[in-house]
Protein backbone atom coordinates (compact mmCIF):
# COMPACT_ATOMS: atom_id res chain seq x y z
CA UNK A 1 0.00 0.00 0.00
CA UNK A 2 1.35 3.19 -0.77
CA UNK A 3 1.62 6.58 1.07
CA UNK A 4 -1.42 8.81 1.34
CA UNK A 5 0.19 12.53 2.49
CA UNK A 6 -2.92 14.50 3.03
CA UNK A 7 -2.76 18.55 3.17
CA UNK A 8 -5.63 19.73 6.12
CA UNK A 9 -6.83 21.88 8.33
CA UNK A 10 -9.03 23.71 5.87
CA UNK A 11 -11.39 23.35 7.89
CA UNK A 12 -10.27 20.68 10.20
CA UNK A 13 -14.07 19.51 10.41
CA UNK A 14 -13.71 18.18 7.14
CA UNK A 15 -10.13 16.84 7.23
CA UNK A 16 -11.58 14.92 10.42
CA UNK A 17 -13.82 13.12 7.41
CA UNK A 18 -11.14 12.54 5.22
CA UNK A 19 -9.07 10.63 7.84
CA UNK A 20 -11.77 8.56 8.80
CA UNK A 21 -13.58 7.65 5.10
CA UNK A 22 -9.76 6.75 4.48
CA UNK A 23 -9.46 4.27 7.45
CA UNK A 24 -13.13 2.66 6.80
CA UNK A 25 -12.20 2.57 2.94
CA UNK A 26 -8.93 0.60 3.57
CA UNK A 27 -10.52 -2.02 5.97
CA UNK A 28 -13.47 -2.35 3.99
CA UNK A 29 -11.22 -3.28 0.60
CA UNK A 30 -8.79 -5.12 2.83
CA UNK A 31 -10.58 -6.44 5.86
CA UNK A 32 -9.04 -7.41 9.00
CA UNK A 33 -6.73 -5.16 10.86
CA UNK A 34 -5.88 -3.22 7.75
CA UNK A 35 -5.59 0.80 8.05
CA UNK A 36 -4.55 3.73 5.75
CA UNK A 37 -0.94 4.78 5.36
CA UNK A 38 -1.39 8.48 5.63
CA UNK A 39 0.73 11.37 7.13
CA UNK A 40 -1.72 14.76 7.81
CA UNK A 41 -0.08 18.41 7.69
CA UNK A 42 -3.16 20.37 9.21
CA UNK A 43 -2.70 24.20 8.41
CA UNK A 44 -3.18 27.29 10.48
CA UNK A 45 -6.82 27.91 8.71
CA UNK A 46 -7.59 31.47 10.14
CA UNK A 47 -4.34 32.52 8.29
CA UNK A 48 -5.49 30.59 4.80
CA UNK A 49 -9.05 32.11 5.38
CA UNK A 50 -7.50 36.28 5.63
CA UNK A 51 -5.15 35.35 2.55
CA UNK A 52 -8.59 33.66 0.45
CA UNK A 53 -10.54 36.91 1.34
CA UNK A 54 -7.63 39.51 0.89
CA UNK A 55 -6.86 37.95 -2.57
CA UNK A 56 -2.98 37.15 -1.13
CA UNK A 57 -3.15 33.77 -3.08
CA UNK A 58 0.48 34.15 -3.63
CA UNK A 59 0.85 33.70 -0.10
CA UNK A 60 -1.21 31.20 -0.07
CA UNK A 61 0.27 29.01 -2.50
CA UNK A 62 3.65 29.49 -0.28
CA UNK A 63 2.28 27.66 2.38
CA UNK A 64 0.45 25.18 0.22
CA UNK A 65 3.73 23.84 -1.58
CA UNK A 66 5.98 24.39 1.84
CA UNK A 67 3.18 21.40 3.09
CA UNK A 68 3.08 19.43 0.14
CA UNK A 69 7.13 19.46 0.05
CA UNK A 70 7.29 18.47 4.23
CA UNK A 71 4.56 15.42 3.00
CA UNK A 72 7.19 14.42 0.07
CA UNK A 73 10.16 14.32 2.38
CA UNK A 74 7.97 12.74 5.23
CA UNK A 75 7.61 9.90 2.89
CA UNK A 76 3.96 10.16 0.58
CA UNK A 77 3.56 8.91 -2.47
CA UNK A 78 0.11 11.06 -3.28
CA UNK A 79 -1.00 14.36 -2.40
CA UNK A 80 -4.58 14.85 -1.59
CA UNK A 81 -5.64 18.45 -0.91
CA UNK A 82 -8.45 18.37 1.51
CA UNK A 83 -10.54 21.04 0.85
CA UNK A 84 -12.19 21.87 -2.72
CA UNK A 85 -11.01 25.63 -3.10
CA UNK A 86 -7.72 25.55 -2.40
CA UNK A 87 -7.30 23.52 -6.02
CA UNK A 88 -7.14 27.00 -7.37
CA UNK A 89 -3.46 26.62 -6.64
CA UNK A 90 -3.29 22.90 -7.83
CA UNK A 91 0.00 24.42 -10.58
CA UNK A 92 1.90 26.03 -8.00
CA UNK A 93 1.98 22.82 -5.51
CA UNK A 94 2.40 19.88 -8.80
CA UNK A 95 5.38 22.25 -9.97
CA UNK A 96 6.96 22.42 -6.41
CA UNK A 97 6.53 18.61 -5.59
CA UNK A 98 8.05 15.28 -7.62
CA UNK A 99 4.70 13.29 -6.17
CA UNK A 100 1.07 13.24 -8.16
CA UNK A 101 -1.50 15.53 -7.11
CA UNK A 102 -5.12 13.61 -6.64
CA UNK A 103 -7.74 16.27 -8.06
CA UNK A 104 -10.74 17.00 -6.49
CA UNK A 105 -12.79 18.15 -9.48
CA UNK A 106 -11.39 14.97 -11.58
CA UNK A 107 -12.75 12.62 -8.95
CA UNK A 108 -15.85 14.15 -8.70
CA UNK A 109 -16.26 14.20 -12.67
CA UNK A 110 -15.88 10.37 -12.79
CA UNK A 111 -18.52 9.59 -10.36
CA UNK A 112 -20.60 12.08 -12.06
CA UNK A 113 -20.05 10.17 -15.27
CA UNK A 114 -20.05 6.89 -14.08
CA UNK A 115 -23.65 7.66 -13.14
CA UNK A 116 -24.61 9.07 -16.68
CA UNK A 117 -25.32 12.62 -15.48
CA UNK A 118 -23.80 15.38 -17.88
CA UNK A 119 -25.13 18.27 -16.47
CA UNK A 120 -24.63 19.55 -13.05
CA UNK A 121 -24.97 21.72 -10.56
CA UNK A 122 -22.36 23.02 -8.23
CA UNK A 123 -22.09 24.40 -4.79
CA UNK A 124 -19.33 25.46 -2.83
CA UNK A 125 -17.54 28.71 -1.73
CA UNK A 126 -17.76 31.73 -3.58
CA UNK A 127 -14.28 30.97 -5.11
CA UNK A 128 -15.08 27.73 -6.15
CA UNK A 129 -18.75 28.67 -8.41
CA UNK A 130 -17.61 31.96 -9.59
CA UNK A 131 -13.94 31.67 -10.82
CA UNK A 132 -12.98 28.71 -13.42
CA UNK A 133 -10.31 26.74 -12.03
CA UNK A 134 -13.31 24.37 -10.62
CA UNK A 135 -15.63 24.39 -13.11
CA UNK A 136 -13.77 24.96 -15.89
CA UNK A 137 -12.02 21.63 -15.14
CA UNK A 138 -14.93 20.19 -15.11
CA UNK A 139 -16.20 21.35 -18.51
CA UNK A 140 -13.33 21.45 -20.70
CA UNK A 141 -11.52 18.13 -19.08
CA UNK A 142 -14.90 16.22 -18.38
CA UNK A 143 -17.28 17.62 -20.81
CA UNK A 144 -19.67 18.23 -18.11
CA UNK A 145 -22.07 21.29 -18.10
CA UNK A 146 -22.06 23.04 -14.81
CA UNK A 147 -24.79 25.16 -13.59
CA UNK A 148 -23.56 27.36 -10.13
CA UNK A 149 -27.01 29.38 -8.61
CA UNK A 150 -27.45 32.92 -8.48
CA UNK A 151 -25.24 35.58 -7.36
CA UNK A 152 -27.80 35.85 -3.71
CA UNK A 153 -28.06 32.57 -3.17
CA UNK A 154 -24.18 31.87 -3.93
CA UNK A 155 -23.65 34.63 -0.90
CA UNK A 156 -25.82 32.92 1.16
CA UNK A 157 -24.10 29.31 0.67
CA UNK A 158 -20.63 31.37 1.12
CA UNK A 159 -22.18 32.42 4.59
CA UNK A 160 -23.14 29.44 5.85
CA UNK A 161 -19.20 27.74 4.94
CA UNK A 162 -17.48 30.16 6.97
CA UNK A 163 -19.81 31.21 9.28
CA UNK A 164 -21.38 27.92 10.30
CA UNK A 165 -19.98 24.95 8.78
CA UNK A 166 -16.36 25.36 9.20
CA UNK A 167 -16.88 26.07 12.87
CA UNK A 168 -18.64 22.48 12.86
CA UNK A 169 -22.18 24.59 13.66
CA UNK A 170 -25.21 22.36 11.99
CA UNK A 171 -28.77 25.04 11.71
CA UNK A 172 -31.44 23.08 10.29
CA UNK A 173 -32.65 26.44 8.84
CA UNK A 174 -29.12 26.97 6.29
CA UNK A 175 -30.34 22.92 5.61
CA UNK A 176 -33.59 23.57 4.03
CA UNK A 177 -32.29 26.82 2.07
CA UNK A 178 -29.78 24.20 0.42
CA UNK A 179 -32.65 21.87 -0.26
CA UNK A 180 -34.48 24.96 -2.10
CA UNK A 181 -31.28 26.42 -4.14
CA UNK A 182 -30.83 22.86 -4.90
CA UNK A 183 -34.29 22.06 -6.24
CA UNK A 184 -34.03 25.57 -8.19
CA UNK A 185 -30.67 23.79 -9.66
CA UNK A 186 -33.14 21.02 -10.91
CA UNK A 187 -35.96 23.27 -12.24
CA UNK A 188 -32.60 25.03 -14.33
CA UNK A 189 -31.98 21.42 -15.56
CA UNK A 190 -28.79 19.67 -13.34
CA UNK A 191 -29.24 15.84 -13.24
CA UNK A 192 -27.13 15.96 -10.11
CA UNK A 193 -25.34 18.19 -7.42
CA UNK A 194 -21.78 18.30 -6.97
CA UNK A 195 -21.39 19.18 -2.99
CA UNK A 196 -18.23 21.44 -4.25
CA UNK A 197 -16.82 22.16 -0.46
CA UNK A 198 -15.96 18.90 1.76
CA UNK A 199 -17.87 20.65 4.39
CA UNK A 200 -21.12 21.26 3.01
CA UNK A 201 -21.59 17.12 3.82
CA UNK A 202 -21.73 17.61 7.02
CA UNK A 203 -24.98 19.62 6.40
CA UNK A 204 -27.05 18.08 3.28
CA UNK A 205 -27.48 14.65 2.76
CA UNK A 206 -29.27 12.55 0.01
CA UNK A 207 -32.50 12.93 1.86
CA UNK A 208 -32.53 16.68 1.86
CA UNK A 209 -31.57 17.07 -1.74
CA UNK A 210 -33.96 16.23 -4.89
CA UNK A 211 -31.39 15.56 -7.15
CA UNK A 212 -28.12 12.72 -6.68
CA UNK A 213 -25.87 14.42 -4.79
CA UNK A 214 -21.50 13.82 -5.63
CA UNK A 215 -20.14 14.29 -1.87
CA UNK A 216 -16.25 15.16 -2.62
CA UNK A 217 -14.52 14.68 0.41
CA UNK A 218 -15.83 10.83 0.15
CA UNK A 219 -15.32 10.74 -3.33
CA UNK A 220 -11.79 12.15 -2.60
CA UNK A 221 -11.00 10.17 0.05
CA UNK A 222 -12.21 6.89 -1.68
CA UNK A 223 -10.46 7.85 -4.99
CA UNK A 224 -7.39 7.96 -3.14
CA UNK A 225 -7.60 4.77 -1.55
CA UNK A 226 -7.96 2.88 -4.67
CA UNK A 227 -4.65 4.61 -6.03
CA UNK A 228 -2.65 3.62 -3.06
CA UNK A 229 -4.08 -0.09 -2.49
CA UNK A 230 -3.55 -0.35 -6.48
CA UNK A 231 -0.45 1.17 -6.84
Amino acid sequence: MKTIGLIGGMSWESSLEYYRILNETVKERLGGLHSAKCILYSVEFAEIEELQHTGRWGDAARIMVEAGQSLERAGADLLVLCTNTMHKLTCEIEAGVNIPLLHIADAAAEAVKAAGISRVGLLGTKFTMEQDFYKGRLAEKHGLQVLIPDEQDRELIHQVIYGELCLGIIEPESRRAFAQIIAKLAAAGAQGVILGCTEIESLVRQEDSSLPIFPTTRIHAEAAVEWAVNK
